[in-house]
């Protein structure tokens, strides 16, 4: 068995590719370079690719295939980029990864806390040696209404440590989850919309969630209210958020994904003309927050993306079951 690992980042990554590929008993090949018309054929003679978010069209599918790839094994919990009828009808598997929900949770409750209180702009008045308090008031989680769109494990593990905070806390989602109704209120999304300071999303990027926070959804939310985003950029639509903001009816912004960030974040840009409009407005704004992509990014939470590639193949590859693997559904 052999996997070849694409975007692969020898200074985290490859320690863990080592470790798992000796404990598996699987080999491994790979590059620091997004699939390309150049390096499939690295991919010959491997039974799965490992990837990061990138195209992963019908086209590029049958370029792998064609090399006898079988497997396509996201390093992530999205895998949204993935043409998954294509996958099907070209008889290829696909799999993605999952981690520990703390990581992720917890920075988006630093996220929250950081624009409530105004912490982007702080900062960046202190490096300007601005130590004055006009304009830098902010508000107190403690006193907010907080509403999670998407009670899986990150947003239920958001949830549980949110409760610390004294916060009343609203829940959405299609499928309740009791353990969440110990520390939330599961409402509707027009109450959630209308009642909440603070927003947070972590909900699955698909068709039927696509814009779920676009136009509409901003009018109906209470006024200076945040919205959060650590799951997938496509959840909100950014034209429709900077018009939130512009026209000061939201309040502010943390986001550490967005939409159209494929090829721009995980690289170093330092220089380089960036033609991503949205982004460029957004990160004007001083009441908006920009992380590039890195929530998930603890040492935890590598070593398992590593590992769920090795445990997907070796499954696959056994005729076992996996928890990983992903269907497409009609």
């Amino acid at each position: 068995m052999k996997i070849c690992f694409y975007s692969l980042r020898e200074f985290d990554e490859l320690a863990f590719c080592k470790k798992f590929g000796k404990e598996f008993g699987i080999e491994f090949v790979y590059t620091c370079d997004y699939p390309n018309k150049d390096n499939i054929e690295l991919a010959r003679g491997c039974e799965a690719i490992s990837i990061i978010p990138c195209d992963m069209s019908e086209a590029v599918l049958k370029k792998f295939q064609d090399v006898g790839v079988k497997y396509v094994e996201c390093r992530s919990i999205g895998y949204d980029h993935v043409d998954l009828k294509a996958a099907k009808k070209l008889g290829m598997k696909v799999s993605n990864v999952s981690y520990p929900p703390d990581g992720v949770a917890n920075y988006a409750i630093m996220l929250m806390m950081a624009c409530s209180r105004n912490f982007g702009h702080i900062l960046k008045r202190v490096e300007l040696q601005d130590y004055s308090l006009k304009n830098k008031i902010g508000k107190d989680i403690s006193t907010s209404t907080v509403g999670i769109m998407g009670t899986g494990k990150i947003g239920s593990t958001v949830i549980r440590h949110l409760s610390g905070f004294g916060c009343r806390i609203l829940a959405y989602d299609a499928y309740q989850n009791d353990e969440v109704k110990k520390y939330a209120e599961y409402v509707s999304m027009d109450k959630m919309l209308a009642e909440c300071d603070i927003i947070s999303l972590h909900m699955n990027a698909n068709e039927e969630n696509y814009h779920v926070i676009d136009k509409e959804a901003i009018e109906k939310m209470k006024d200076g209210a945040i919205i959060v985003n650590t799951a997938r950029g496509k959840l909100i639509d950014s034209k429709a958020l900077i018009a939130g903001l512009e026209s000061g009816k939201l309040g502010g912004a943390a986001l550490d994904v967005l939409e159209n960030e494929d090829g721009l974040y995980f690289h170093n840009r330092v220089g380089e003309v960036i033609s991503n409009h949205d982004m460029a407005i957004l990160s004007s704004f001083p009441n908006v927050i920009i992380s590039p992509h890195t929530a998930f990014y603890t040492m935890e939470d590598v070593e398992d993306m590593v590992k769920g590639c090795f445990e997907s193949i070796y499954a696959f590859e056994n005729g076992k079951e996996t928890v990983h693997e992903v269907t497409y559904k009609e």
